[in-house]
């Protein structure tokens, strides 16, 4: 069993030693050997989605808050800034979030393996990575006016979704150290101080909010530099909690100049994760991109930005899973255990699957009420009831990708899934969306059709590609990644 720094074993890597012997205990029965398993794994995923989801979820609702008040300032107002945020806002996200995900790989492979003292060197590394690809972003957004202009969307909702834009500049250095510090921390099971560091913010940014919009009516640009400011709350307190917890201190040395060495091969395999998040994150950002371009675009706009936004909602649950799919396979592959790997992989998809049905059903049941939750028009919310069968379906996609994904992370599959999404993104999902929505004159129906299309079939193949994996190959394969990057100095014993 692996031991950190201080000589101390840790949790998660009992629990991994425990559901290794139990799959590996061949005089069990299997049906025990099952039960057993699955009590020990679900147990362990809780414990680590349980909290992800709710920093995600907390993370989520400070752009919905933000959504709901500048929905109370206009339509014109809450379509604007729907284009900034899905627009513009999310292409950095992605784009970060995606090379952040680099530290995932890594992070969680060295602390299977015992490594700790690699992941902070890892999370500096990758913040010096990040921040220097966040400078010429910031030209995007500077320029977001002249951007979505091009595109052709309406001038006055793109004149108004700049100013938002504007404001969300500091949003996007806090992402630079963000991510690498969430992934940093789930990386060894350190989820619930984040989660509760988000929901001390959260409350901050809707009593901010409040004040920016409704006492100083400081419109979209105050509801904006809020969000920047909150953002930049989470990161601070995040950063006092390693240095100050005793938890991190195996991971957590100090600032290194090691950080600096191999930034371009670091770059390299960020970009990687990069791509792969950027052609899913930015998939959404089409559909709504495409949506302007429909008759009356304003109305298309608003049910669409309430669908989306109650899809990205329960996303951030998927994400959740996504984080623990990844932390449970990579920590299981680093530490040379394939059966406790491979049957991770299965539970978190099962549990994800059968919670995405439900919440599916339940927004189809409510889906004549819902989009009151964010806008009071009534023409909107009998938009959004049409929309909401589409919306349904997407839901339970979610319940199965983003945990493929977040598998394809623990392994290190980002370049294969990002040849994946290109294939049935945007060379299908896309041009049949376009076909569906403007040739067969179906508008957001079938734009939205098309690219459900193209989610099918990236989720077949990851299926496919997943289930048929050799574990045992894998963690050869996570050894010789951890080796390359000079980090294991002996061979991973299975013991």
């Amino acid at each position: 069993m692996a031991q950190s720094g201080d000589g101390l074993n840790r949790p998660a890597d009992e629990s991994s030693s425990d559901l290794e012997k139990v799959l590996s205990d061949t005089s069990l029965p299997r049906l025990k050997r099952l039960v057993m398993a699955s009590w020990i794994e679900i147990k362990t995923l809780f414990r680590l989605a349980a909290p992800a989801i709710t920093m995600y979820l907390i993370n989520n609702s400070m752009i919905n808050a933000t959504r709901i008040f500048s929905g109370h300032l206009g339509n014109l107002e809450f379509a604007a800034l729907n284009l900034g945020n899905n627009g513009i806002q999310l292409f950095a996200f992605g784009l970060l979030l995606g090379m952040g995900s680099a530290v995932e790989t890594l992070c969680g492979q060295a602390y299977g393996a015992g490594r700790y003292e690699m992941l902070g060197i890892y999370l500096q590394r990758a913040t010096v990575v990040l921040f220097l690809f966040s400078l010429p972003i910031t030209l995007i957004y500077i320029f977001s006016k002249q951007i979505l202009v091009f595109m052709h969307e309406s001038k006055d909702v793109a004149s108004l979704a700049a100013v938002f834009v504007y404001g969300l500049i500091p949003q996007l250095f806090a992402y630079t150290v963000n991510f690498p510090i969430q992934k940093f921390l789930q990386a060894q099971s350190l989820v619930h101080p984040s989660a509760f560091i988000s929901l001390a913010a959260a409350g901050v940014h809707v009593l901010l909010s409040w004040v920016a919009a409704y006492k100083f009516s400081l419109g979209l640009i105050g509801l904006s530099l809020v969000m920047s400011f909150s953002w930049w709350i989470i990161v601070v307190a995040q950063f006092v909690y390693i240095l100050m917890s005793p938890k991190c201190k195996p991971t957590w040395n100090g600032f290194k100049w090691e950080a600096f060495n191999g930034l371009w091969e670091f770059a390299k395999l960020s970009i990687g994760s990069a791509v792969m998040l950027c052609l899913e994150t930015w998939y959404l950002q089409v559909l709504v991109l495409i949506a302007g371009l429909v008759k009356n675009p304003e109305l298309a706009l608003d049910a669409l930005s309430v669908c989306l936004s109650i899809n990205s909602i329960l996303f951030m649950i998927a994400i959740g899973f996504n984080a623990a799919a990844s932390v449970r396979v990579s920590n299981e592959l680093g530490a040379g255990n394939p059966k406790s790997a491979a049957f991770s992989v299965f539970m978190v998809n099962f549990v994800s699957f059968i919670f995405a049905v439900v919440v599916a059903s339940i927004i189809l049941s409510q889906r004549h009420v819902i989009s009151y939750l964010f806008t009071g028009g009534e023409t909107v919310a009998n938009a959004v009831s049409e929309l909401c069968p589409f919306l349904s379906v997407t839901i339970i996609l979610n319940g199965i990708q983003p945990v493929l994904s977040g598998v394809a992370v623990g392994c290190g599959w980002q370049a294969f899934v990002a040849y994946v999404n290109i294939g049935c993104y945007y060379i299908v999902g896309v041009p049949l969306g376009c076909l569906l929505g403007f040739k067969f004159h179906l508008g957001i129906k079938g734009i939205w059709s098309g690219m459900i299309g193209g989610t099918l079939m990236q989720t077949i193949i990851l299926l496919w590609v997943t289930f048929r994996a050799d574990w045992n190959k894998e963690v050869e394969k996570a050894r010789k990644h951890l080796d390359k990057w000079g980090e294991i100095k002996e061979p991973l014993s299975n013991d």
